[in-house]
């Protein structure tokens, strides 16, 4: 066979061994089987999806995981096996152990505490306790959107109904992951946040939104999530999709999806993983050989088979058999293996996986990351309304008054005790179709004692007193109901998903009749009722005087919410999304106290600011790549104020704003506030304070959004949405007619070659090119910038200038006529602390190819190209692997793309007149 595959292992070669790396598949049992080995040892099975059936310990797993490698390895398998779980936190967990493996929040709790730096300090917890065990790849985050959130299976895996706002949590725990090592996987492709279960005559929910309507919402975390660089693979879901432009089955076999909207749309270039292609409505419909060889020409890399194994070994001939029958190509087949053998080189070794560092490594972790768990629960817990001020019940219930607890029929949470002594007697069947959708995959119903039968065992704990517990049932208020409530002085009601499982609506909302109608004898009934799970239960029923949310039922969180009712800490949650930005309007006037910035005592709460913003921003660019000292020129000809909005009780920053002044131009160089403190009013009082300083200059003669030098922000970032152009509007500038910039990127310069017939072209037209390294040459360059460009400019060739590593190109005429410039330097220049475009990871060197001037003439289109080769030559000459042009004007862009050079990221520079502002000066 001719070789089709570049650079792989010859082994590579024979397809069945190709094809064995294309396949991630499961088994029951918690011991190796001889299924699952000969899978790996005669089939070459690649990839392993472990479940909570298959794991009973952290000890267990460690041992099962490295006897998978090691047959992996003795097989002869080039690179460890991709070991894969769903370890989302809150009620989705496979592996579950109280001695070594934390619990946290679900996302939507995480979201609930507002805190996206919470969420990376999480999700680094969770994938370095699963790392240790030797799992290499995390399912997740959920990147789902509730578009219709009240009556969704996913609920609380979600990180709520607002797409910016899912965006940061989700690329937070994205950083979080990958921090501690782990590869990602984002779920489910297209969307699961608003499926509709009834408009499909499959044994399968349907998507109906036109993708118009998706891109506006449900897209925008997976866009956001790809665009931010660190998502390894995305899970295609299994759903229909039936809108005026798709009609689509199931989403992982169709080409429109993956191929066409995932990757050619969003720009995804990592592994595409199917659904589990067991589901019963596929097999009907196609057969299992079918459908395999549907998800592979679809643009699947991976196709995922749970548990069956004679399904799993019809999968693999029906893919021998679709490459056979000429329906796959070998090219096919060759472009996913070496995205998954890519993505394995970023989360795996031999090494690393035959070595698992198991409990020893948990042990020494267990302690700091328990005390991160009880801080995650304890921020999470949400007191939407205490109308009555019945909280804390310590302070409103006597000794002697009863306290009565009503809980409902549920099932126990993977992760929890209480699945964890039935989890041999589950057959593991889902009884709908809603909660197949939901993961809930323990089949048992318990009563509402069994499940919460150590929460009434803690209240009666803490109040040193009794307690009555009982459960409630779609049969109503009974009169064992009636005559408890009777007794109790005060009633808390446990609701789960009341919105879906209705009769728990009806039986809060009689009982708490009931009570309204005792109170009125003056009996005390004092009714708190806890939603458990979905915070959407009884948000919007304001006749619910106190409601409280927990966003799950683990032992954990109801831990927490113990603590919280008895006033042990007063809960600073809040409803995630839009109903927390609706309660956020009603306080966007609020006045923060702005303060100068002083860099002894501010300086590390903008760095600690700073790294929160890089874990939840898309792109991470500026924020990773900015220290407090990228704002600080201390240059003489720059006039700086910079201010903060801070805690001056914990030092914590929560907005800053950066000011510079230079020859009669004003302007803000960067702005930004804590994602947790948005939509407060941080950055209009920072925004507020910063224009008075400005307006107070004299011989002002503009003001001007966006700074080259420092770069950190050359303008107001352009992002989809319109989002944070439309703030800068509401504040004040008129941006109808913004400069457009942009930072390009060669990410590839050793592959890189000049555009046919450029030093031609360059030659007939006499242009000629030198380059400055001192100041001793310097008029002619400082002359063209003065007055081409602005005056921030000139001082950024001047820094340039007095640069050892940094340069300027100059593109002359016949008659030594200056036609153009440009700064080039690499990443030892002073210019990469200014410049966050410089940046790159680790040891990789970068070259910056900086603010090309032309004037406008005919030639002035090639000779800007003509000063970006030679800066690309420079750049390559110094060992750059990677170059960066950076303050392009948006009319050059095409030129630069012709070149090879993609765009990094985009600003609109913004200029008002002073008189534009007369009404805070």
């Amino acid at each position: 066979m001719a070789r089709q595959d570049g650079e792989l292992d010859p082994l590579w070669q024979d397809l069945d061994w190709a094809i064995g790396q294309m396949l991630i598949m499961g088994w029951d049992g918690t011991e190796v089987t001889p299924p699952i080995r000969n899978l790996i040892e005669n089939h070459h099975l690649g990839s392993i999806i472990l479940t909570a059936k298959n794991l009973k310990s952290a000890e267990q797993t460690a041992a099962l995981v490295q006897e998978l490698q090691t047959i992996a390895h003795q097989a002869g398998h080039p690179q460890p096996l991709l070991i894969a779980v769903d370890q989302e936190n809150g009620g989705v967990n496979s592996l579950f152990d109280e001695d070594y493996i934390c619990q946290f929040p679900s996302a939507m709790g995480i979201a609930a505490t507002g805190s996206t730096e919470l969420a990376y300090n999480v999700a680094k917890a969770t994938a370095t306790e699963i790392s240790a065990v030797g799992v290499n790849l995390i399912l997740g985050p959920v990147l789902d959107v509730l578009t219709n959130a009240r009556h969704q299976p996913l609920g609380v895996r979600t990180t709520g109904d607002d797409p910016q706002e899912a965006s940061q949590f989700c690329i937070a725990t994205i950083n979080g992951y990958k921090d501690a090592g782990l590869a990602t996987c984002g779920k489910h492709f297209p969307s699961y946040g608003n499926l509709d279960f009834l408009g499909s005559s499959l044994d399968m929910p349907i998507i109906t939104q036109t993708l118009e309507e998706l891109s506006l919402s449900a897209l925008v975390p997976f866009r956001n999530a790809v665009a931010a660089g660190r998502l390894d693979a995305m899970f295609i879901g299994g759903c229909g999709i039936q809108n005026a432009g798709m009609n689509v089955t199931h989403a992982c076999l169709s080409d429109q999806v993956v191929d066409d909207l995932l990757r050619n749309d969003l720009g995804f270039k990592g592994v595409a993983i199917s659904e589990c292609l067991e589901m019963q409505s596929l097999i009907q419909e196609y057969g299992v050989k079918g459908g395999s060889v549907m998800a592979v020409e679809a643009g699947n890399d991976l196709i995922l088979l749970c548990r069956a194994h004679d399904i799993q070994l019809e999968a693999i001939s029906g893919l021998k058999l679709g490459i056979e029958n000429g329906i796959i190509s070998k090219k096919r087949i060759y472009t996913s293996l070496r995205r998954v053998l890519k993505l394995k080189s970023t989360c795996t070794s031999w090494e690393k996986a035959l070595n698992p560092p198991g409990l020893s490594l948990l042990s020494k972790i267990h302690p700091s990351h328990f005390a991160l768990s009880q801080k995650a629960y304890d921020h999470s817990i949400t007191v939407v309304r205490d109308k009555d001020n019945l909280l804390p019940l310590s302070e409103n219930l006597l000794q002697g008054e009863e306290l009565l607890l009503l809980t409902p029929l549920v099932k126990p949470l993977p992760a929890s005790a209480a699945t964890k002594n039935i989890i041999e007697k589950s057959n593991g069947k889902h009884s709908t179709l809603h909660e197949r959708y939901a993961h809930h995959e323990r089949g048992t119903i318990m009563s509402g004692e069994g499940v919460f039968r150590e929460l009434g065992k803690s209240l009666a704990r803490i109040r040193n007193g009794k307690l009555l517990h009982t459960s409630y049932t779609a049969n109503g208020l009974r009169p064992v109901h009636e005559n408890l409530i009777n007794r109790a002085s005060a009633i808390i009601i446990v609701t789960a998903d009341a919105n879906r499982n209705m009769y728990q609506n009806g039986f809060t909302k009689h009982v708490a009749t009931m009570c309204h109608m005792l109170r009125g004898t003056g009996q005390k009934k004092s009714l708190i009722v806890v939603a458990v799970s979905s915070p959407y239960d009884f948000a919007m029923e304001k006749t619910i005087g106190t409601y409280v949310c927990t966003f799950d039922f683990t032992e954990t969180a109801m831990a927490s919410l113990v603590r919280a009712l008895y006033g042990e800490f007063i809960p600073q949650g809040s409803m995630p999304g839009t109903m927390r930005k609706s309660k956020k309007v009603t306080k966007t006037r609020q006045q923060w106290l702005v303060e100068n910035y002083e860099r002894s005592r501010d300086e590390h709460g903008l760095n600690e600011l700073l790294k929160v913003l890089a874990r939840s921003s898309t792109p991470s660019l500026p924020y990773i790549a900015t220290t407090a000292a990228s704002f600080e020129l201390h240059d003489s000809n720059f006039e700086e104020s910079h201010f903060v909005v801070r805690n001056s009780s914990t030092n914590m920053l929560y907005g800053f704003v950066a000011t510079y002044f230079i020859k009669g131009v004003a302007i803000i160089g960067a702005i930004f506030v804590d994602p947790s403190k948005r939509n407060v009013s941080v950055g209009r009082s920072l925004h507020r304070r910063a224009m008075r300083a400005l307006l107070q200059k004299s011989g002002i003669k503009k003001i001007q959004l966006g700074l080259a030098y420092p770069g950190i922000f050359p303008g107001v970032t352009v992002d989809e949405s319109g989002s944070i152009r439309s703030w800068f509007d509401n504040v004040g500038w008129d941006t109808q007619f913004p400069k457009r910039l942009a930072n390009m990127v060669i990410e590839d310069l050793g592959s890189w070659s000049a555009p046919e017939g450029l030093l031609q072209s360059l030659q007939r037209a006499n242009v000629s090119f030198d380059l400055i390294k001192s100041m001793d040459n310097s008029d002619s360059v400082l002359a063209l910038v003065a007055a081409h460009s602005g005056p921030e400019i000139v001082e950024l060739y001047r820094s340039a200038l007095q640069d050892q590593h940094c340069g300027v190109v100059r593109a002359k005429a016949a008659l030594d006529n200056v036609l153009g410039i440009v700064i080039i330097c690499n990443k030892a220049s002073h210019l990469s602390a200014y410049i966050p475009s410089l940046y790159a990871p680790g040891n990789q060197e970068v070259g910056g190819i900086i603010a090309p001037i032309v004037p406008t003439t005919a030639q002035a289109s090639l000779v800007l190209q003509g000063l970006v080769f030679m800066g690309v030559r420079q750049n390559k000459s110094q060992k750059a692997t990677k170059g960066v042009l950076s303050w392009v004007p948006g009319e050059t862009h095409e030129l630069f793309s012709a070149m090879g050079f993609e765009v990094q990221q985009t600003f609109d520079e913004v200029v008002n007149s002073p008189e534009h502002w007369l009404d805070l000066s």
